[in-house]
């Protein structure tokens, strides 16, 4: 089974996108699952997992209804507010969905870089350990120390960085990106997407040849079992087709890597993390 591992689906009349304006272009109309069936069939992608655009709770429950009707929904990566006080309240009404995944803050757009690290907040995690569930890591690479402090605190978290933490891609910047992000994968719990990197390179005139140095580096330091893709659609639409996405991390992975390490990228590994069993996987041909 081929699982994209990040993709949105929003309808705007639902009003809580606060970054969803008319200067957003191409992304500034509703998306569901009958636009993104087409370009799932093109690349044999059989499941996705739909994740938060809204820092709301309602946001979430949208989503997961969708899954009940839409058979390529293996599952939901949420949003609940870690200092809210009924938190775990809300983790628990939320898991009663098998689609539940686990929660992402929208932490790059917070104030505080260090965010994560808040008393409150690990507190949250932990409660998110308790209750095993994932956690989305949306951040730049400024907050890369604090996600490493913060994984340190809450042991046994599984956490994922969303976009291989959105590095500087058209200006070729590779530090301290690479050395913040070795030290986060220095724990075996966490895993990376291979997501959102064209919208962070030129998105006018990107090339394969300027992501691949990232997408190597990325392979190195979590190894083919702890990586997986991800089309970060229709955000990916700034920049590049759901086709050209695909095909642009397909042709740069390690040229050593097997044919399984590859099917992994593409499917196991998503599975593995987000604990998608075979119930909530439609029935397709892989």
């Amino acid at each position: 089974m081929r699982i994209d591992a990040h993709q949105h689906y929003w309808r705007l009349d639902r009003g809580d996108y606060g970054w969803l304006t008319p200067d957003a272009g191409i992304l500034y109309r509703d998306y569901g699952p009958s636009d993104l069936a087409p370009h799932l069939r093109s690349r044999g992608i059989g499941a996705t997992v739909a994740v938060q655009a809204a820092p709301t709770v309602a946001e979430t429950e949208y989503l997961l209804t969708l899954c009940a009707g839409e058979p390529t929904l293996a599952g939901v990566v949420g949003w609940v507010d870690p200092e809210a006080d009924d938190f775990e309240a809300t983790l628990v009404r939320l898991k009663r969905s098998p689609y539940f995944l686990g929660i992402r803050p929208m932490l790059q757009d917070l104030e505080d870089d260090a965010y994560i690290v808040r008393p409150k907040v690990l507190e949250s995690l932990r409660t998110l350990v308790r209750h095993d569930l994932a956690l989305d890591l949306l951040v730049r690479p400024r907050q890369l120390p604090h996600a490493a402090a913060m994984l340190a605190a809450v042991p046994g978290l599984r956490a994922v960085v969303d976009h291989i933490a959105k590095p500087d891609i058209a200006a070729g910047i590779t530090e301290p990106w690479r050395s913040d992000l070795a030290a986060v994968a220095a724990y075996p719990n966490v895993y990376c997407k291979l997501s959102g990197m064209v919208t962070e390179a030129d998105h006018r005139a990107w090339r394969r040849e300027h992501l691949e140095p990232y997408i190597r580096e990325v392979c190195r330091l979590f190894g083919p079992q702890r990586v997986m893709f991800g089309s970060d659609w229709p955000v990916c639409l700034l920049a590049a087709s759901y086709d050209e996405v695909a095909a642009a991390l397909e042709a740069s992975l390690p040229p050593e890597w097997t044919e399984a390490d590859r099917a992994a990228v593409f499917g196991a590994n998503a599975a593995a993390f987000y604990r998608i069993g075979n119930s909530k996987l439609p029935e397709v041909a892989s």
